[in-house]
């Protein structure tokens, strides 16, 4: 089966990151000529797995691992020179080639050493209950100065030298001070010591900047197949997440035009990403985590540790009450269920269908996350099934308690089920004819 009826599509996540979508949208480019990172940065964590090999991806979008395949990094995106560079020289010592196949926006943003100093001492001045857990990797410093705009720097400002030199001067001066005055750091940062490490960096960007709006315009003019990779999970959406442990971009379909510069009708479909459970990575309210010895069971079996950190990741029941609100929210035409076979071995499943608060319905998907911290979910059950399944390539092999474990979600969130995964390898995924 193919995919040729999805068009232009977005793969993103529908619940708080590391859903799978790497392991999608490597699939999904068997047919696609251009996949396009429209938000973050480098905490993100794309993993995928070929023949055997392990590929952890985090600036580079996913088609840098398949022959034909233009990746664009997106004006939506911002971008850590250091890392980048390092996921490149990487690639190639495993021999993937990475040169003209890649293009990075001059409107994306430039994430820079003082980023990450202001992640890192925020995170650490925050109160208990009020640490956010992000990376430290300097992304959110970075969007706020963005959006703040006096402090910004992008990448078409790396050229010419001089001017850059000129600018980056006048922000560190401000970040100095601003360090200082408000964490009493003295360790300042040396403009002229930074701006040569930049400098460096954009000698070897060069080959890869360009306008990637006027590029992508030429390829949709040409009819060429685009494929927008999101990053993180809609439910950690700057404005549609849970707020304020979210991170600082749209990460959803409604980022899709903003963060590539393309309109909005030029996207045909999206595919909507979960897990067959549920996982957090970090602070903030997660209403179905299991605390117990089966929370630990699906972090070891599921491999639960963060692609970007290290960090185990928190698991719980799979969430149709977050998920359906995050499908309102996006819309997705089609959904992907990955890592069914974490499940594998339990007697029983359970499914979210529900809020209550001090035994009270709750109707609505909470924006205020001290209330999302105090519901009580309300559970279905479901037999689940003692087979493994990483060997099934159609729905008919899949035990018959898995099969309607899919459906139920599938009816839950009011969108139909098109792919299924088994396991971590490229193979390793039921695709799902569409109903007639």
């Amino acid at each position: 089966m193919r995919f040729h009826d999805l068009g232009n599509t977005c793969v993103f996540g529908l619940q708080w990151g590391d859903e799978g979508k790497g392991k999608i949208v490597d699939l999904l480019l068997e047919e696609y000529d251009v996949v396009v990172r429209y938000c973050g940065g480098a905490n993100a964590g794309h993993t995928i797995v070929v023949d055997g090999q392990r590929f952890a991806l985090h600036q580079l979008p996913s088609g840098v691992l398949r022959e034909n395949v233009l990746n664009v990094i997106g004006p939506g995106c911002v971008v850590d020179p250091a890392v980048l560079l390092g996921e490149i020289a990487a690639l190639r010592e495993r021999g993937i080639a990475v040169h003209d196949n890649l293009r990075i926006s001059d409107r994306a943003h430039l994430v820079l050493p003082y980023h990450r100093r202001e992640d890192m001492l925020a995170e650490g001045a925050a109160r208990i209950g009020e640490k956010l857990g992000t990376t430290a990797r300097g992304i959110g410093p970075c969007y706020a100065d963005k959006h703040a705009r006096h402090w910004a720097i992008r990448i078409g400002d790396l050229y010419p030298a001089q001017r850059f030199r000129e600018r980056l001067a006048m922000v560190i001066a401000h970040k100095n001070a601003y360090l200082a005055a408000v964490y009493g750091r003295r360790e300042l940062f040396d403009a002229d010591r930074v701006a040569e490490e930049y400098l460096h960096f954009a000698q070897e960007l060069r080959p890869f900047i360009c306008n990637t709006v006027e590029l992508l315009h030429r390829l949709l003019a040409q009819g060429r197949r685009i494929l927008f990779e999101g990053a993180q999970g809609s439910l950690l959406d700057v404005d549609h997440g849970t707020y304020p442990f979210v991170t600082s971009a749209n990460t959803g379909t409604g980022g899709v035009a903003a963060g590539a510069g393309i309109p909005w009708r030029a996207l045909h479909s999206a595919v909507g990403v979960v897990k067959a459970y549920a996982t957090r990575v970090g602070a903030g309210p997660f209403p179905t985590e299991l605390k117990d010895a089966l929370g630990d069971h699906l972090r070891q079996r599921g491999q639960e540790y963060g692609t970007t950190t290290g960090r185990p990741r928190r698991c719980g029941w799979f969430d149709a009450v977050a998920a359906r609100y995050a499908t309102r929210v996006n819309g997705p035409t089609a959904l992907a269920v990955l890592h069914l076979d974490t499940l594998s071995g339990l007697d029983e499943v359970r499914i979210c269908t529900g809020y209550r608060t001090g035994g009270v319905p709750l109707h609505e998907f909470p924006a205020d996350v001290h209330l999302l911290e105090e519901v009580e979910p309300v559970y279905e059950t479901l037999p689940g099934w003692s087979e493994e399944i990483g060997h099934c390539r159609r729905m008919d092999d899949l035990p018959t308690a898995a099969r309607e474990y899919l459906r139920v979600i599938g009816e839950r969130l009011g969108v139909p089920v098109r792919m299924v995964g088994v396991g971590p390898a490229r193979d390793q995924l039921i695709l799902v004819e569409p109903a007639t």
